[in-house]
């Protein structure tokens, strides 16, 4: 199985001007692959809504890809989302699931239907027109770009173990991230 950090530094490895939303345990590793005006890290927000975000910002910003590395926990807060993602259909809109099976931010307790949910499965019942899922690394790499080239919206479930760093559990002040993000896209818009 490949390590979340693998995982980031892949997708950073591809990431061109795409916005790029991260919570909890990508939160506090994806700043060690880009330090792009355009990443919002949402640790201090509600778990479980970061699709949302990413929902609202693809909606608002159809010219340009939003790319969403959200958690299995935090997934499960807000499996909805799936539908309303896959109804409003926002051409530019990626969501990653993270999946390590725990809620790892919050002390490694596992997640409810571990082993048995599948969340590809439920993003495509749900009405996602692309679903995709990984295990290995290579398979990843080898496909990202044609992924990132897709018409949305995607769903991409990444089985990825923990990179064994210490995590936070100190949530972050988003104000003035946000203000950040929402004048590098007004700057970059004129």
């Amino acid at each position: 199985m490949m390590r979340r950090d693998e995982v980031l530094s892949t997708l950073a490895k591809y990431r061109t001007d795409e916005i790029v939303l991260t919570t909890m345990s990508t939160a506090q590793e994806w700043p060690a692959f880009s330090q792009s005006q355009y990443d919002f890290n949402a640790r201090g927000t509600g778990m479980g809504h970061l699709p949302d975000l990413g929902l609202g910002l693809a909606v608002a910003c159809p010219d340009r890809k939003v790319l969403v590395l959200n958690g299995d926990g935090s997934m499960l807060m807000n499996l909805g989302v799936l539908v309303t993602i896959a109804h409003t259909a926002p051409r530019n809109l990626m969501l990653f699931v993270f999946e390590n099976e725990i809620y790892e931010v919050t002390g490694g307790q596992p997640i409810p239907g571990r082993g048995q949910a599948s969340f590809a499965a439920m993003a495509k019942g749900a009405g996602f027109p692309h679903t995709f899922e990984f295990s290995d690394l290579a398979p990843f790499d080898r496909e990202l770009p044609r992924l990132l080239k897709l018409d949305g919206p995607v769903f991409v479930n990444l089985r990825a173990s923990p990179s064994g760093k210490k995590l936070s559990t100190k949530t972050v002040p988003v104000i003035a991230e946000s203000r950040a993000l929402r004048e590098a896209l007004i700057k970059a818009h004129r």
